[in-house]
């Protein structure tokens, strides 16, 4: 009989002898291979994939940084799209056409492959012979159904991440849809595999972007019902009660016979208002109750079905529960990040350093990454002190904390977070639990 440990031992040595042939290949470092112009064809790097069963695995890892594939601007046409509410203005380059067309739309996408089409045709004539279309728009409020749109009709699409883009620092600088369409040129140098002109967002699915709504919603309802309560406590301080707690289910039997330390009733219209904020909350309350009994209901009826399995593999964490769980999987462990750096840096765990001649210092966290994953992981932190003081990781935060030497604890538990969010996301993909770290009887 296996038992859980046997599994993990299992594949902690599958995840040594992985990166054991990632050492072995840096030997060969990447291979390229020169075209008959002099350019460098772009080919699979070991780093850019994950190893299994012997064989790359292309679809393993997001690396937005740079195109990956081979960019033959002399049979593909390039698109960018600048939206807006109003309209979108679409450029394009065209194998052929000396021209750069630059057209107005409605927000219509079928508007939008009407004209792709009579560019590819007006490409056509010109004796050229268009293999593809790749097109590019900036993420916004439209957020990916466009791209998933296009990709459905074989038009190769791509969402740019918008602070990726160098800008000018000038303090007025000129913003205009007709200069948001000069991304053209940083689109290109994206397209030929050179680093540093932008990045793309990795599209998701529409399965993927439903399954992170229950637990966006469920933190939105939480801050309502925060700022509700912090509302009804703020009015009843003003007249100088403090006794009354409205979080309690029998609050509004019991409103009624409150009244002010002069032995005056609430006045109406201020009782009418705190009626009204707990009529609000509890519909919130059922609300919140609802997401997670459906949850629930779901994790039960599928616990081996997409990122179920991983969520539940969390759950077992102690001091993690299903909502914390089922947000880092949503939000980031289910995502195909290339190394721990990838995934500290998506989370915005990482410094900010500060560097110029003979002056050294760090400005703080980055918080260019996923806010909700940030302060998520914070809370954790703390939490995970209490739960598994026994750990590795607690240890090693009480002896950079403790004494009169030691780091500022709310400078640590940043530090915390980070290794931490690591550790899961090891045991998520790899299965090797954390040192020290207890888990829950399996279900």
């Amino acid at each position: 009989m296996v038992t859980d440990d046997d599994q993990h031992i299992e594949e902690a040595e599958t995840y040594r002898r992985h990166h054991e042939q990632i050492h072995r290949a840096d030997a060969g470092g990447m291979v390229a291979q020169k075209e008959a112009m002099g350019r460098a064809a772009r080919v699979w790097h070991h780093r850019r994939c994950m190893i299994t069963d012997g064989r790359c695995s292309m679809s393993q890892v997001d690396d937005q940084s740079r195109s990956l594939t081979a960019f033959d601007q002399g049979t593909t046409m390039a698109v960018v799209v600048e939206m807006s509410e109003s309209s979108w203005l679409v450029a394009g380059m065209l194998p052929g056409v000396a021209r750069q067309p630059l057209k107005k739309l409605e927000p219509d996408p079928v508007a939008l492959e009407r004209l792709l089409e009579r560019w590819r045709a007006e490409a056509a004539k010109t004796g050229r012979t268009i293999g593809g279309i790749v097109l590019a728009y900036e993420a916004g409020r439209d957020g990916f159904w466009l791209a998933r749109w296009l990709q459905a009709r074989g038009i190769e699409a791509h969402v740019i991440h918008s602070t990726s883009v160098a800008v000018s620092r000038e303090h007025r600088r000129s913003k205009t849809d007709r200069l948001d369409t000069a991304m053209m040129r940083v689109f290109l140098g994206w397209l030929r595999g050179e680093r540093g002109h932008c990045g793309m967002v990795a599209i998701p699915t529409l399965e993927q972007e439903d399954a992170k709504r229950p637990s966006r919603e469920r933190e939105n309802l939480v801050g309502e019902r925060t700022r509700i309560i912090n509302s009804m406590k703020s009015a009843l301080s003003r007249l100088g009660i403090r006794g009354f707690n409205p979080k309690l289910r029998k609050a509004p039997q019991r409103l009624a016979a409150v009244s002010t330390p002069e032995g005056i009733p609430i006045p109406p219209n201020t009782l009418d208002e705190i009626r009204r904020d707990l009529a609000r909350l509890a519909i919130i309350r059922e609300q919140i109750d609802a997401i997670e009994r459906a949850r629930l209901k779901r994790l039960g009826q599928a616990p081996e079905a997409g990122p179920n399995a991983a969520v539940l593999l969390l759950a077992r964490v102690v001091g993690i529960g299903v909502e914390t769980a089922d947000m880092l999987v949503q939000e980031v462990l289910s995502r195909a990040l290339r190394d721990r750096r990838a995934v500290a840096r998506y989370a915005g765990l990482t410094g900010s350093p500060d560097e110029s001649g003979a002056k050294r210092r760090e400005k703080g966290l980055a918080k260019s990454g996923n806010a909700r994953v940030r302060r998520g992981l914070i809370q954790l932190a703390w939490r995970f002190l209490m739960f598994q003081r026994d750990s590795a990781l607690a240890q090693w935060y009480r002896s950079r904390t403790e004494g009169t030497a030691g780091a500022r604890k709310t400078t640590m538990i940043v530090a915390l977070a980070r290794k931490l969010l690591i550790a899961l996301w090891r045991l998520v993909t790899t299965g090797v639990v954390p040192e020290g770290v207890v888990l829950r009887p399996a279900a």
